[in-house]
């Protein structure tokens, strides 16, 4: 829970919500399969004709009518179909559970666990001791109840961080973060732990996509809408003020400024177990930044890092930072791997001209890649994976500067992981699941690994097997995939196939245990395909660039590999064959509609980009433009529109009936996109399931109980198309 401007920035990137398979350049010739037909090009109207543009005010009464006419009608068809109730009871059953983990982070002896199910749609912020939380019927004592706060102040907050002033004391000040029915913008409040209020004039920022922490106790530094001008095109601040207690928003005062051009531009602070240093991080496009770091004295010194970095961490005087591009560091003539992660002296760093011994501390092999690295007491612990399999390695320095490793005892060929790894008390805690195995909490003890709270399973799993296989795109490269299914199936092409994608932002696809598809779709006979294609982050900073801009096709050509893969094996059939995916996935889904329609039965369009000649004039779309390419320039708008899937649609036979799902309160991507596809549709004749959520934010749903209606939604559309 501890927020960061990288952490915010992060949470809202486009795969955020809904990438995790939810439980919680020069004129560039078309790439084969992506030009439509010259009188289907024809057919597509341009930006300047678009006969759907009022579908983007977002809450016109037009547009609303609109959204609840499609609604009611789609709504009539999927929830009279005899399944839905049973589906809507199993996946309300999920949230209802109980016996779900518990473990939010361990600060101060005390375990904290934000907690939502059927009761409490909202969520409560609670703590309990570690002991009483260990010993399996833990003593909740609770913080902020989210649905009493909603009930007081007639409002649809839906909870969205806490920063502490001090994040290892409990009884301290905090920054609570509220959206209101889910969106990325949010208010934000101090809060008082020791008497569980809300402080009377105290800081309070006002709804925007703001990024705060705490410089003092007196003292926060904020980007946010600071009026007219002050944030980017891509709706994010890049102005960073300091505000005193007891000022208001006009009287304070500027200490960063980025540029109106950039992507967004903050503050964060880093805990080297001794104290917290301020730093400064401006990102002139999405990954591309600048760090600078905020000096005791006030001044403000800029590194001299990489532009594609990130940092992990502080520790005995060394920054440790991962790189997506080569670098060859100041007073070296050693060039550093991309992908990999390095610590860097940081007095060093902070003297201009000073030469800079970089030290290697884990650098991936051939189908390796790093996942993440968490920065403790005791050395760094490093999760990396191979072939989609992770495991978690324990990284101690040498005397001549050398990193050694140990790995981790935990389950293999899964989804390992640090939950927690202080750099205070030493405490280090991980998870673990897979497909078939729920998720557990293991925490390092002098005897070694020990698991301290495990899920029951959500789904049998009994007769279930999991294999990985490669398909082979278009230009000869292997692309793994994971099938999970029956251990009796039968290869006759008759089994219904749910396969799922993203391929973005190097986000990656990992094996993880999926209550919801387990108990919606696999335990009814169902086959799940999640799809390791290139975009994501399954092999590194090389496999998410080889799709970047007029390069994205290969990404599309990979997704279609799998799907034709799954046809050759025998496994399914088009008919049997259906696809999801949301946000840049949901791009995909629309690809998928408008290239090979005839590959699939069932697509399920979640929260999509699908106009992708003027996504980066809504909302947070500008930001997004080093991904896909910038429509504003003519040789990747040529491209662009050739792949554009608003732009490609027309009437065809083959097409199946898709499903799209959105929100109206979705601040990221907007409504827009997925309203005008389908009103395209409905203006050709062609037939579609639609479904708005009023309220929801980028995940489609802003509580439990409608995030568990959607699942049953989507999953009595699969069953209609896929099963009948």
């Amino acid at each position: 829970m501890r927020r960061t401007l990288l952490a915010l920035v992060a949470a809202a990137t486009l795969g955020a919500c809904m990438t995790t398979q939810d439980d919680t350049e020069i004129v560039a010739e078309a790439p084969p399969g992506a030009q439509a037909p010259a009188a289907d090009m024809a057919a597509a109207p341009t930006a300047a004709e678009d006969p759907f543009l009022w579908l983007e005010e977002v809450e016109g009464e037009r547009a609303l009518e609109w959204v609840r006419a499609q609604n009611a009608r789609s709504l009539a068809g999927l929830e009279a179909d005899p399944r839905f109730a049973k589906l809507n009871e199993d996946a309300l059953a999920i949230i209802r559970a109980r016996d779900r983990l518990t473990f939010g982070g361990l600060i101060d002896g005390q375990v904290s666990n934000f907690w939502q199910d059927d009761q409490q749609v909202r969520g409560v912020w609670r703590r309990a001791t570690l002991d009483s939380w260990k010993s399996g019927s833990p003593r909740w004592e609770t913080i902020l109840d989210i649905d009493a706060l909603a009930r007081t102040e007639n409002a649809n907050w839906v909870f969205a961080g806490q920063d502490m002033l001090d994040p290892n004391v409990w009884n301290t000040r905090t920054l609570i973060s509220l959206s209101d029915g889910g969106k990325d913008a949010s208010t934000v409040r101090e809060f008082d732990l020791a008497t569980r209020r809300f402080v009377e004039g105290g800081f309070k920022l006002p709804e925007a996509k703001s990024s705060s922490t705490w410089l003092d106790r007196d003292t926060i530094l904020v980007g946010t809408d600071w009026g007219p001008g002050t944030m980017t095109e891509s709706g994010y601040p890049f102005i960073v003020k300091a505000l005193r207690r007891g000022q208001t928003l006009d009287q304070a005062t500027e200490v960063f400024r980025g540029q109106a051009s950039d992507v967004y531009a903050g503050a964060f602070r880093v805990d080297d177990g001794t104290r917290m240093h301020h730093f400064f991080l401006r990102a002139p496009t999405f990954f591309t930044v600048e760090t600078s770091y905020r000096r005791d004295d006030g001044t403000v010194v800029r590194l001299d890092l990489p532009a594609r970095h990130a940092i992990a961490g502080l520790r005995d005087g060394l920054l440790f930072l991962t790189i997506q591009e080569d670098w060859t560091p100041r007073g070296s003539t050693t060039t550093l791997r991309k992908g990999g992660l390095y610590a860097v002296p940081f007095q060093a760093l902070l003297t201009p001209g000073a030469p800079l011994a970089v030290q290697t501390v884990f650098v991936p092999g051939d189908r390796e890649s790093l996942q993440g690295a968490a920065v403790a007491r005791d050395g760094v612990f490093v999760t990396m994976s191979r072939n989609v399999r992770g495991e978690v390695r324990h990284y101690v320095p040498g005397r001549d500067g050398a990193w050694t490793f140990t790995r981790v005892a935990l389950p293999e060929n899964g989804v390992p992981g640090v939950v927690e790894a202080s750099m205070r008390d030493g405490e280090v805690f991980f998870s673990y699941n897979d497909f078939l195995t729920p998720p557990s909490i293991l925490r390092r003890t002098a005897r070694g690994v020990e698991t301290v709270q495990a899920q029951p399973p959500r789904f049998n799993a009994a007769d279930l097997v999991v294999e990985q296989r490669e398909a082979t795109s278009r230009d000869g490269t292997k692309v793994p995939y994971f099938v999970v299914r029956r251990r009796d199936t039968v290869m006759n092409g008759q089994t219904p196939t749910l396969l799922y994608g993203y391929g973005g932002f190097e986000v990656t696809m990992d094996p993880s245990y999926n209550s919801s598809v387990g108990r919606l779709w696999l335990e009814r006979g169902g086959a799940y395909v999640l799809a390791n294609i290139r975009g994501g982050g399954e092999f590194g900073p090389a496999w998410h660039q080889a799709g970047l801009r007029t390069n994205r096709q290969v990404i599309f050509d990979d997704f279609i590999a799998v799907a034709e893969s799954l046809v050759s094996s025998g496994l399914t059939t088009p008919r049997r064959l259906g696809a999801m995916g949301g946000s840049n996935g949901g791009l995909l889904m629309g690809v998928m509609l408008t290239q090979r329609p005839d590959l699939f039965n069932a697509v399920v369009v979640q929260v999509p980009l699908l106009d992708m000649l003027r996504f980066h004039l809504l909302l947070a779309g500008a930001s997004w433009i080093d991904e896909y390419g910038d429509p504003d320039v003519a040789e990747e708008r040529a491209w662009l529109e050739r792949m554009s899937p608003y732009h490609n649609l027309t009437a065809r036979p083959d097409m199946p009936v898709p499903f799209f799902v959105t929100s109206t309160k979705d601040d990221r991507v907007h409504p827009g996109h997925a309203r005008k596809f389908a009103a395209r549709m409905e203006a050709l004749g062609m037939p579609f399931f639609y479904y708005e959520n009023i309220d929801g934010g980028h995940s489609a749903a802003a509580n439990l109980v409608e995030a568990a209606r959607r699942r049953a939604l989507e999953f009595t559309y699969l069953s209609k198309k896929l099963m009948d």
